[in-house]
């Protein structure tokens, strides 16, 4: 997500920047190295991170740690910085820049009339860049009813679905939590997210489940995920609580979770999204157990 959308995240960063650490896990992976020289990963999960998780670094830096560790490509970036992932031979897993930010949105139609052009603008661009995925968002409330910013999202993006459908991209909406980190969100929960995909009944409109996100808001991950993972087209990862490593010290065990995925005969995207307490190696050594992890 751009930079100017995300008061969390940028927050984030910045305390991470300030030098909050901890003790390095036990049972990391010897060396980041290992991954690519060994060939460890078994070829199941196509793996991915978020480039905004580890802000303090640069894009060029992270990518050639990326493609040590076997990854596909990086979450979050847009088209001023493909060109850096396609040195390292990587893909845009989850393109941004045609959002306004993440709390207006599609379910406000006042932002329609900059919405709708930017995302035409930004379906050619991904499409020609050979990428995907392009991510989207509702918004906020603001007193709005859930019904009524159902009915806002469907007219905006049936305005740019077919343009999608027509370049092969996949616009994909993100449910985020409104409990702790992006409050009077309105697609904070898989209910909504999911009607608004049968009301669009396009494979080109799904959503990313963020695992984070709805751990904290309803819980029951792997069932929901059973349930509604032809709707769901991109994952995104982190412990719960404090969006930190996915490890003992936290109450989800994503192995299991990576099982059910796969289960579903899901062949998209998993990509990492916690922020590493462990700052050894700039918190590479955190991403390749979080990969190892999740390698199922």
């Amino acid at each position: 997500m751009s930079s100017s959308s995300n008061i969390n995240r940028r927050k984030a960063i910045k305390a991470m920047a300030l030098g909050s650490s901890a003790m390095a896990l036990p049972n990391l992976v010897s060396s980041r190295e290992s991954f690519s020289d060994s060939n460890l990963l078994k070829g199941n999960v196509n793996h991915s991170v978020c480039q905004w998780c580890y802000g303090d670094i640069p894009l060029e830096v992270l990518a050639r740690e990326a493609k040590k560790l076997g990854l596909v490509g990086i979450d979050l970036i847009g088209p001023d910085s493909w060109d850096i992932l396609k040195k390292y031979d990587l893909d845009s897993t989850m393109c941004n820049g045609a959002e306004l930010n993440l709390v207006d949105g599609f379910n406000d139609v006042k932002f329609h009339n900059k919405l709708i052009p930017r995302y035409m603008e930004h379906i050619d661009l991904v499409s020609k860049a050979g990428y995907k995925n392009l991510i989207c968002f509702s918004g906020n409330r603001r007193g709005m009813d859930d019904e009524l910013g159902l009915k806002n999202s469907v007219k905006g993006l049936k305005a740019i679905l077919s343009h999608a459908e027509k370049k092969g991209v996949v616009l994909t909406m993100e449910l985020l939590n409104s409990k702790v980190d992006h409050s009077d969100y309105m697609c904070d929960n898989s209910n909504w997210g999911v009607a608004l995909c049968k009301e669009l009944d396009s494979d080109n409109f799904k959503l990313l489940y963020d695992i984070y996100h709805m751990q904290i808001m309803e819980g029951d991950v792997i069932r929901t995920i059973q349930e509604n993972h032809k709707y769901y087209g991109h994952y995104h990862t982190a412990g719960v609580p404090g969006r930190n490593e996915i490890d003992e010290t936290q109450e989800l065990y994503y192995p299991a979770i990576m099982e059910a995925i796969l289960k579903t005969g899901f062949k998209g995207i998993v990509a990492q999204e916690f922020i590493p307490q462990n700052r050894a190696n700039n918190g590479f050594d955190s991403l390749a157990d979080s990969i190892r992890r999740c390698d199922v």
